[in-house]
Formats: C-alpha cells, sequence, structure tokens
C-alpha cells in the first residue's frame, strides 16, 4: 500500500464542476506503486466524492490536471 497527496494543478469549471487547488485529498492505493492513478483513478474519484462531493468522471478529469507526492 502506498500513500499518496493528490493537488490540482489549478481551478478548472467543467460540466458544472469545480475544481481547486484548494481541494487536496490524500488516498491511499491497494497495491505499492509509484503512481496514483494507475487503475483509472478509482482511489481518487472516491475521496473526491466523499469529501468535496465532486464528481471526478462528470468533469473529465485526467491526470495531468492533478500533481502528486507519495508520503510514505
Amino acid at each position: 500500500m502506498q500513500v499518496f497527496r493528490i493537488t490540482p494543478k489549478r481551478t478548472l469549471r467543467i460540466n458544472g464542476q469545480v475544481l481547486s487547488p484548494e481541494m487536496v485529498v490524500t488516498v491511499t492505493t491497494k497495491m505499492q506503486v509509484s503512481d496514483p492513478f494507475y487503475n483509472g483513478a478509482v482511489e481518487i474519484q472516491e475521496a473526491y466524492m466523499r469529501i468535496y462531493g465532486f464528481d471526478y468522471k462528470k468533469a473529465c478529469c485526467r491526470k495531468d490536471y492533478f500533481t502528486f507526492e507519495a508520503l510514505g
């Protein structure tokens, strides 16, 4: 398992969804990986919906909208 901090690079308004750099999430992946987007960003989608009510899929988010860092 690997822990990552995911931070949006800039403010985006897409399909009625708003993503801003203040919307930081911390996710734990199910496997030891170097990229938290490895499986279609399932953990990231769940974290954004649970914490911010932000629908990652509806906003058609891509990996390049975010920065990430491994925490442990």
